[in-house]
């Protein structure tokens, strides 16, 4: 069995002490949820949810790239909202990163809350 490796980027938020960026096993990158914090000011980007979904996938986009994998390798996304209002404004800010080829799956609930008082967070899992 292929060890586990975990992926670490500057160029996406850090993690918290309890978990990985994302790890590698077996062809596989799992990427834990992100938000939409801005790596270099450390703050959750204003604006609407769009632009926080966007930070997201930037960040997570970052995070496969330095595990050796790429944002068109995803296979799964799981995106968490605080409201089902923001649905359809997240979706403007999603498509755009997965325009080509084959359509990840992906689940969308809403929540009580998220981390830090943000309203979206995204994780996903990708092949190398």
């Amino acid at each position: 069995m292929a060890a586990k490796k975990a992926v670490f980027t500057t160029n996406a938020p850090n993690p918290l002490p309890q978990f990985s960026q994302a790890v590698v096993h077996n062809g596989m990158v799992y990427c834990s949820g992100s938000i939409g914090i801005n790596p270099t000011s450390k703050q959750i980007v204003e604006g609407g949810i769009a632009e926080r979904a966007a930070q997201t996938l930037r960040n997570l986009s970052a995070v496969l790239k330095a595990a050796g994998s790429s944002i068109k390798n995803v296979v799964k996304v799981n995106v968490f909202l605080t409201t089902m209002e923001n649905f359809a404004e997240m979706n403007k800010a999603y498509d755009p990163f997965f325009e080509d080829g084959i359509k990840p799956c992906r689940t969308c609930v809403a929540v009580k809350e998220l981390p830090f008082g943000t309203d979206v967070e995204i994780e996903c899992i990708a092949y190398l």
